[in-house]
């Protein structure tokens, strides 16, 4: 506790990362911690910069890339494996009948498709717009492997090493290798 008795969560000595109330004791959400000094700042700092300058390029390259795919399959430029017209047909069915009956009718792969077998399948209009959503999925491990760097210039060892683990784990989850379920 401080000289004037106020516990750490409150601002006293010990919490740098707590926001500082106001008189009237409010946390105000327009006030950012500047993690190297713990000091409170109006302004983002420079990995926070970085991360929504990355984060908003990879945005509209996935909406461009989403509207050019879907233009592709919904004026038929590039073939679907599900003819969409008969895409009502398939609206009652379960993911897994779904699957079977798209493999069984369309694609004739011998196995179902699931997982990343999808890009097996981009020349087909349907599965060409998964790639645009796949990329705006990525773009999250992309920002944080963009802020290490200026994480580690600054010796901000404990969010490099944090932003580290994070890509580690979302591009585990996102490899298929963790499956839950049958």
């Amino acid at each position: 506790m401080t000289e004037d008795s106020t516990p750490p969560a409150l601002g006293g000595e010990g919490l740098g990362d707590v926001a500082q109330p106001d008189d009237a004791g409010a946390l105000h959400e327009d006030t950012l911690m500047d993690n190297v000094n713990g000091e409170m700042s109006p302004e983002p700092n420079e990995e926070q910069l970085l991360y929504a300058k990355i984060l908003e390029r990879g945005m509209f390259v996935g909406l461009a890339l989403l509207l050019v795919t879907f233009t592709l399959y919904a004026t038929g430029l590039v073939s679907p494996a599900v003819p969409i017209e008969r895409l009502p047909d398939y609206w009652v069915l379960s993911v897994h009948e779904y699957l079977e009956a798209i493999e069984h009718n369309h694609l004739h792969q011998g196995h179902l498709i699931t997982g990343w077998g999808w890009l097996s399948l981009l020349n087909k209009g349907d599965f060409l717009n998964f790639l645009p959503i796949a990329i705006l999925s990525g773009v999250t491990i992309v920002c944080y492997m963009g802020i290490v760097p200026t994480l580690l210039k600054k010796k901000d060892i404990a969010y490099a090493v944090i932003a580290v683990v994070e890509v580690l784990v979302l591009t585990l989850a996102a490899s298929g290798v963790l499956t839950v379920g049958h």
